[in-house]
């Protein structure tokens, strides 16, 4: 599987901004998707992340009820609308793939990563 995140930029605090992740090779529906962050200097953090069905979806406490996470299987894309972002959101965001039902809420389970996608809130 490949993947390619894009989608991200230079926003104002406040602004949103919608994350895509493609997918390649193989159809995505087998697969839990997860977003993560990493800021300068610190450690990948779990975001958000979706089972293979959309039916089931996890996030962070500290984007909870500002971030949405979804996907579209026929598509074979994965999607994170952020909204109310704000400096702390400033990082490069990686979409991450596992074939397995339960989603990870860690990075080291995921076999599969896009190459990141730089998103950077000014207050």
């Amino acid at each position: 599987v490949q993947l390619q995140a894009s989608g991200g930029g230079s926003v104002q605090a406040g602004g949103s901004l919608r994350l895509s992740c493609a997918a390649s090779g193989r159809t995505l529906s087998s697969y839990a998707m997860g977003w993560f962050r990493q800021a300068p200097g610190k450690e990948r953090d779990f975001v958000a992340g979706i089972n293979w069905s959309g039916g089931s979806t996890y996030y962070a406490d500290s984007v909870k009820g500002r971030f949405t996470i979804s996907r579209d299987n026929a598509k074979n894309m994965v999607y994170l609308q952020m909204n109310s972002l704000n400096s702390e959101d400033t990082a490069v965001y990686y979409c991450a793939a596992r074939r397995t039902r339960v989603v990870p809420t860690s990075p080291g389970p995921y076999d599969y990563w896009g190459q990141g996608t730089q998103v950077t809130v000014s207050s």
